[in-house]
């Protein structure tokens, strides 16, 4: 009969992971993020020789072909705890850049329905990233992703803004709505105390672009661990939420940026094979 297995072995990657059941070699060192598992098909839909390596509770995880170098795709779920849960075993199984392709509330002024925030970091207002580090550790994406990610942006000629996140937990308490020119809560019964008023206010004040629930756990773990991470977010409203003039094909939007993340990564894979293992890029390697 087979010796059980150690919670230790498991996480040392000797077998399968806790939550997700992946076990080695059905994870690839190059992984794209999403929130919704209904989307992962869509981002692997643009990758060769796709099969799903796993399917339980929020996380389905495709692995496939990205111009001959395997590539995962991945969801988080909602949030910090489910985002980290993912990235611990998908790092325990060998994954060392991840981009996120997410949604999120645009804050900043001149932003609009459609347009995308390529992240630098993320205030962390979350509870997740606190449960690994002082509050006073920043979270912020990886340089290398970020330029990946610009440069793939412009050359796609859209609109896009570059700079610091709102990561949080709360979706409805963080959010606002405007009701006869007048900031209100989402909340169930008007709930709204007297600490979350101007948080919105506050942030946009200090330049923050937009607020999404995942980046504030995924840079301060990837940071924490010496992994790359950097992320991409369609504005889906801009907040407080209120209606607009703008038309959004939001499906079409969705997919633009998908290929802004695939085409980055792509990028990332290329500079890595250019330049050699653990050499960083610059400007000067072009």
């Amino acid at each position: 009969m087979e010796k059980p297995f150690s919670i230790v072995e498991q996480v040392c990657c000797v077998r399968e992971q806790l939550i997700t059941g992946l076990k080695p070699g059905q994870v690839a060192d190059y992984v794209l993020l999403c929130g919704e598992p209904e989307r992962v098909p869509r981002i692997s839909s643009v990758l060769t020789d796709v099969e799903e390596t796993c399917r339980v509770r929020e996380y389905t995880v495709h692995k496939g072909n990205l111009n001959g170098t395997p590539v995962t795709v991945a969801s988080t779920g909602i949030g910090g705890p489910s985002t980290a849960i993912l990235l611990e075993e998908l790092a325990n199984l060998g994954a060392h850049t991840f981009i996120r392709i997410g949604t999120s509330g645009g804050i900043a002024e001149g932003l609009q329905k459609g347009d995308f925030v390529i992240a630098t970091g993320a205030v962390r207002a979350d509870g997740t990233s606190r449960s690994y580090v002082w509050p006073e550790y920043p979270a912020f994406a990886d340089y290398e992703v970020i330029a990946a990610l610009v440069d793939s942006a412009t050359r796609a000629d859209k609109r896009f803004q570059v700079g610091i996140g709102l990561s949080v937990d709360g979706f409805y308490s963080e959010n606002k709505i405007m009701t006869e020119s007048k900031v209100s809560p989402m909340s169930q019964s008007g709930y709204m105390p007297s600490f979350m008023v101007n948080r919105l206010a506050d942030a946009k004040m200090m330049n923050v672009k937009n607020i999404e629930m995942e980046n504030g756990t995924l840079f301060t773990i990837c940071s924490l661990f010496g992994l790359r991470a950097g992320a991409i977010c369609t504005v889906s409203d801009v907040v407080p939420w209120h209606p607009t003039d703008t038309a959004l094909d939001f499906d079409q939007n969705v997919m633009d940026c998908i290929a802004i993340g695939v085409d980055a990564l792509g990028t990332l894979i290329s500079w890595d094979a250019s330049i050699g293992k653990g050499v960083r890029w610059c400007p000067s390697l072009l």
